[in-house]
């Protein structure tokens, strides 16, 4: 079958984040080539009619869809598969509708409200949301509405007991680092645990769920995983925030719900092919969902490689996984 792999369109001044988008190509377009398909790549970018005219040359069968932005934002990252849904051509990965549902934190949020789902309150400007939630919360933390891969998280952006007016003026300081669309949520002081899912012809697997660890993280570090435990190499947060799979007997009541939960996300916003659930669980083992990543990286070395060695499961027929499902879509 002949496959392109598309990704987004790398700058020279492109961040790690963006990068790390070239990784996961490669990894790809390896795996599907040793399945015995044709494999070439579709580089997109903000012209889609460039694309448009790339697909019409190539008449390629599958597109393997590894856009994460176009033009260094995340708001534009639907904009490829509608293209791709106008032209007919089957893609892997999450459909547009959800892909746009969950790219929007704040849409995805009030979806899991209105589901009934736990997710931390938040607010967003102008100020007469936030007069009306600011007191609700002892900490807020500031989140970009569209972009993912922790852009403009760092330790400032979680307030301690900020008046209504100090919430209002973070929002906007922090808007130019954040895509200049962002929200306040309530941040929940506890665990963070990601969840990734596989779709198969039995339905959706939850694989392993991955606890970060925050560890050495004193009273002086937000226990978060920000920008630099990410994607800054020679970071303290980059060497401290290991992944866990082991648990003890007495968290298995809380692994059942996180796994409940997770496959409540998938069903709710009809995810397809692969997605991540992220998670906070607060002391007293209330999980809440952060956000769901709807096309989670697939870098060797990141979150969804490592649950898929958990689980057993080869990156391979993982990828001939992903491809059979769109195939089957």
């Amino acid at each position: 079958m002949r496959v392109l792999v598309a990704h987004n369109a790398m700058s020279e001044d492109s961040n790690p984040d963006d990068r790390d988008v070239l990784v996961q190509a490669e990894a790809v377009q390896g795996a599907l080539e040793r399945l015995g398909h044709s494999v070439g790549p579709l580089v997109c970018g903000l012209n889609l009619e460039d694309a448009r005219q790339s697909l019409v040359n190539d008449q390629p069968e599958l597109i393997f869809n590894l856009v994460e932005s176009l033009a260094g934002t995340g708001r534009l990252l639907a904009h490829f598969p509608a293209l791709l849904d106008a032209l007919g051509i089957s893609y892997t990965g999450c459909p547009t509708e959800a892909l746009f549902l969950t790219s929007n934190k704040v849409l995805a949020k009030s979806w899991l409200a209105a589901a009934g789902l736990p997710t931390p309150m938040w607010s967003t400007l102008p100020e007469r949301n936030i007069t009306a939630v600011a007191d609700q919360a002892e900490r807020w933390m500031i989140k970009s509405v569209w972009e993912h891969a922790s852009i403009g998280l760092d330790q400032d952006a979680v307030l301690v007991h900020p008046t209504a007016e100090e919430l209002g003026a973070g929002l906007r300081r922090r808007a130019p680092l954040l895509g200049n669309h962002c929200f306040a949520e309530a941040f929940i002081d506890g665990r963070e645990f990601n969840l990734s899912l596989l779709d198969s012809p039995d339905g959706v697997q939850v694989l392993p769920p991955a606890e970060i660890l925050f560890e050495g993280f004193g009273p002086d570090r937000v226990r978060i995983v920000d920008y630099r435990a990410k994607w800054d190499e020679g970071s303290y947060e980059f060497h401290h925030t290991p992944r866990n799979f082991s648990f003890p007997h007495q968290d298995r009541p809380l692994v059942d719900e996180l796994i409940r939960l997770a496959r409540e996300c998938w069903n709710l916003f009809q995810l397809r092919g692969y997605a991540r659930v992220d998670f906070r669980v607060d002391g007293q083992d209330r999980p809440w969902i952060l956000e769901i990543n709807a096309n989670p990286c697939l870098s060797p070395d990141a979150g969804f490689a490592a649950a898929l060695e958990r689980a057993g499961i080869g990156f391979d027929e993982a990828v001939e996984r992903i491809v059979a499902c769109a195939r089957r879509a």
